[in-house]
């Protein structure tokens, strides 16, 4: 027994003195930098040119008889306007008519090109909350400190912080070094097809061998993480993908006076309730534990050892992260049950009924492991399980190791200096994911600024941005191109 007990007692000792070595060994990733110096800008001019931008109803529409064609050749002729510099030395052309490809020639054939992105279109406004606005979606309103408008974050926020740095650039004379792209889509909205994909096809076909694309789906935001006070900037190094799955029943149907034991729709709801108990595995792998890697150095000691020990937390943290709708999305394929029809009147037995899961896919599963997934967790031969369409499948990683990552987390410290950069798993999709035909290096962030809350105003009522925090968003942009030479 007493030599049970002096074993124990070395295992304890040993479990300590490793947790405590790994925990020291926990050190800082954060680049060592000084703030960059702040540059001379008119805050209000640079908010009236974003906020103009804002009143034309570049919307995305599935179908394409819908969009307002003059809404984006408005923008374009705007664009012109404000911009001349840019329209005058770099070379511009239009894909499908709307999606605008910006060619600043570099001095040095040899170093490879910089594609820095954006997207013009916005998401329409939900009918029957125009009233909830604070000022209207579509009014470019300035008030109270900020920019009011749909697309003040997602995503003409981009663009005319872009076009802003780059003529700036241009009345100092600058000349890049590589050659840079600057890209902006028209239906990032609805998938890209149009805009981004054929601009990435396009500079393949020309033979661009990009050191790194950087597109938005990363921010800069406060309170995400318990005992974190530093802002976090977060780099998205991958994004999930997106396939919606249909479960379908059919069935004699008849009157519902004579009923047999399960209708359409109730096997369909059985189906549905089968697959959301049972979700697809969590894991913290991939860019989300490289979250924690970065974040998890300047946290206090209790959290910083748990972070250098996931050998022996990570299952705990696991289910803390999952319990949380947010942190549980970065963990996992995630389902979410969006869409059920059936049945055409109160007393008629339904003859089929319909319901849509969406699954937004985690990088290292794949939709047919979805596929195959929602097929044994149905597990009834009366539910056919198919696609709704085709989907995307999960990008691949970007690498954090790179040249262009570290001078991406050095723009951002210096303009940013109390942020913590790290990797991030974007869990929307963005147009970046068309890029991977020109570069391995590619990466999602926007210099946008706030907590949680603000950010979901994306999409949202009262989408915003604040005069300063985009004044600041411009000189990002400047200090990464100089950055880049």
């Amino acid at each position: 027994m007493k030599t049970l007990f002096r074993l124990i007692a070395v295992g304890l000792i040993v479990l300590v003195a490793v947790i405590a070595i790994r925990t020291l060994r926990f050190t800082s990733k954060q680049v060592k930098v000084s703030p960059a110096p702040a540059q001379a800008l008119d805050q209000q001019a640079l908010a009236n040119r974003l906020a103009q931008a804002l009143r034309f109803q570049t919307v995305s529409h599935q179908d394409p008889a819908a969009l307002d064609r003059e809404a984006f050749l408005g923008l374009q002729g705007y664009l012109a306007q404000q911009f001349p510099l840019v329209h005058a030395r770099l070379k511009r052309e239009t894909i499908h008519d709307y999606t605008l490809l910006f060619t600043w020639q570099g001095s040095d054939p040899v170093r490879r090109p910089i594609v820095l992105m954006s997207h013009l279109d916005v998401v329409p406004v939900e009918p029957g909350t125009e009233a909830k606005w604070s000022y209207p979606a579509f009014g470019g309103s300035i008030a109270e400190g900020f920019i009011w408008g749909r697309g003040a974050l997602d995503d003409k926020f981009g663009v005319l912080a872009i076009l802003e740095a780059v003529e700036r650039l241009l009345q100092q004379d600058f000349q890049p070094s590589p050659t840079i792209y600057l890209a902006f889509g028209h239906d990032e909205e609805i998938g890209g097809d149009r805009g981004a994909k054929e601009v990435a096809a396009l500079l393949r076909a020309r033979g661009v061998d990009a050191e790194f694309v950087l597109d938005e789906g990363g921010a800069i935001v406060s309170g995400v993480v318990p005992n974190v006070s530093a802002p976090m900037a977060l780099i998205g190094i991958a994004e999930k993908g997106n396939v919606s799955v249909d479960l379908t029943v059919r069935t004699e149907g008849g009157h519902s006076s004579s009923p047999p034991p399960h209708t359409a729709v109730g096997i369909v709801s059985a189906a549905v309730q089968n697959v959301e108990n049972h979700p697809m595995p969590a894991g913290l792998r991939g860019p989300s534990r490289q979250t924690f890697e970065y974040v998890g150095p300047e946290l206090p000691l209790w959290q910083r050892m748990v972070l250098a020990n996931l050998w022996l937390f990570g299952g705990m943290l696991e289910r803390f992260l999952t319990a949380s709708p947010a942190t549980n999305a970065t963990l996992r394929t995630t389902t979410a049950a969006t869409m059920i029809e059936g049945g055409i009147k109160d007393n008629v037995l339904p003859a089929s009924a319909r319901a849509v899961v969406n699954f937004r896919v985690l990088p290292g599963d794949s939709i047919d492991r979805v596929v195959e997934h929602v097929r044994q967790a149905v597990n009834d031969p009366r539910v056919e399980v198919q696609l709704t369409y085709p989907g995307n499948e999960a990008s691949s990683e970007s690498p954090t190791d790179t040249t262009s990552f570290a001078l991406l987390a050095r723009t951002i410290r210096e303009v940013y200096p109390d942020a913590i950069v790290a990797p991030y798993l974007t869990i929307g999709g963005t147009d970046a994911r068309h890029y991977s035909v020109i570069s391995r290096n590619i990466y999602r962030f926007t210099p946008i600024v706030g907590t949680a809350a603000d950010l979901a105003r994306m999409h949202g009522t009262n989408e915003r941005i604040s005069v300063q925090d985009y004044a600041r968003a411009v000189q990002f942009f400047m200090q990464l191109i100089k950055n880049s030479q």
